[in-house]
């Protein structure tokens, strides 16, 4: 890792190896075994969602094909960020290693040029590697005359496309690549990660502020070290669960677990006082249905005991919190606050007033919540039918008979719903 002190966080652990590249052990034993093996790929194609490293990851393969290094072989083909050629494309400044933004160069005429200087041979390096960065940007005319040179490039040229978008690109182009796909980093590997860091830079932190950061990065690394470096700034490096949590401005999850504990509870008046505070306070009301629905599956895996997620994500305060309220909710309301939020947010992007939209979404759980149990209603009037049937002192009357039809109307109404079999 870069070791310059005045550095932003982003850039000082940017990884200069694949050893200190988290989260992509797959991607990054495949490229090493292959470089070993002499069999590299005349392109490669790297996506992912943002901040995972596919930027990075192709300045490495860069680095690993051209590095000068006489122990490669002691160096597991590793760069050893010591030569020229690997020091120069760290630098950004390589001869050999041209970085074009496909964002803001789409045309055709700036593959062209690209295709032009694929002739000549590389000045100090053994390859001359192309990287695109945002490679599903370029115009159909910049794929197109792309294509050939991409299928036969000379031997000493390699490429090397990273984009977010890759449903984007043209499948000639894809089928010409090897693919790799960067994975979202996992948030135990993450607050590793951030504690590795922070005892580097002598911070001091609390492993709930760390959790709330990789929370909120969700996957990107690269994000995770931008709150990371703006939370040190702004807690004058005493990093807390309570001084990250006004930072990012995400909404408190206990407030939101007591929330979803007053909608749950018919607690109607409350509920929309809180939704209202939070609406006082700027919070976006999509984002408060958002954070109930992430409550809400929170809730379902910790009822069927599939929790070990939830609990490496939340602080022990949160999960504690989720854990009880867990216990007090059936897994028949968790299925329909489930069916009802992700309606509601639909709903909600579309709505003239969206705090009023937020406000009848919550009218219409508690209402819905409130009703009896379909199941009982029918198992009661099944009951009712079965003593009318055993008393043979009564005739079966055509209302009877007609009470059995609506019985038959109200299992055809809830989907799902038993009831027991009425025997002659």
């Amino acid at each position: 890792m870069s070791k310059s002190q005045n550095s932003p966080i982003p850039l000082k652990y940017r990884p200069l190896t694949f050893n200190e590249l988290i989260g992509q052990e797959l991607v990054s034993q495949t490229i090493v075994n292959a470089i070993k093996m002499d069999r590299v790929a005349n392109a490669y194609l790297l996506t992912g969602v943002r901040g995972v490293g596919k930027t990075t990851t192709a300045r490495i393969i860069a680095k690993m094909l051209n590095c000068s290094s006489k122990n490669r072989e002691e160096l597991n083909f590793t760069p050893c960020s010591e030569c020229e050629n690997c020091i120069a494309i760290t630098e950004s400044r390589s001869v050999d290693v041209y970085e074009m933004d496909a964002a803001s160069r789409t045309g055709i005429s700036d593959i062209r040029e690209l295709i032009e200087g694929v002739q000549y041979a590389p000045v100090s390096s053994k390859y001359k590697v192309y990287i695109i960065d945002e490679v599903h940007m370029l115009s159909t005319s910049a794929f197109n005359g792309l294509l050939k040179t991409l299928e036969e490039p000379p031997q000493h040229v390699k490429f090397i496309f990273a984009t977010t978008e890759v449903r984007k690109i043209p499948t000639t182009i894809l089928s010409r690549c090897q693919r790799y796909d960067l994975k979202r980093v996992e948030p135990e590997e993450m607050i590793i990660f951030l504690k590795k860091i922070s005892e580097n830079e002598k911070i001091n932190y609390d492993t709930g502020s760390l959790k709330i950061i990789a929370r909120a990065a969700d996957g990107s690394v690269r994000d995770a070290l931008s709150l990371l470096d703006q939370s040190i700034a702004f807690t004058d490096g005493n990093l807390s669960e309570t001084k990250i949590k006004d930072m990012i401005g995400i909404n408190n999850s206990e407030e939101i677990y007591e929330l979803l504990n007053l909608i749950v509870g018919g607690d109607t008046n409350n509920s929309i006082a809180k939704i209202n505070s939070f609406y006082d306070q700027g919070v976006d009301p999509s984002m408060i249905i958002r954070d109930l629905i992430v409550a809400t599956h929170q809730i379902a895996l910790i009822k069927i005991n599939a929790e070990e997620g939830v609990k490496s994500s939340l602080t022990e305060k949160e999960f504690s919190e989720i854990k009880s309220l867990a216990e007090n909710i059936e897994m028949p309301t968790i299925t329909m606050l489930w069916q009802m939020l992700n309606k509601g947010l639909r709903e909600i992007s579309s709505a003239f007033s969206p705090i009023s939209s937020i406000e009848m979404l919550v009218i219409r759980i508690a209402y819905l919540n409130s009703m009896e149990n379909p199941d009982k209603i029918l198992n009661e009037i099944s009951n009712e039918l079965k003593m009318v049937e055993k008393d043979t002192t009564k005739d079966v009357s055509a209302e009877d008979i007609e009470i059995d039809s609506k019985v038959k109307e109200i299992i055809d109404f809830f989907p799902g719903t038993k009831i027991e079999t009425i025997e002659n």
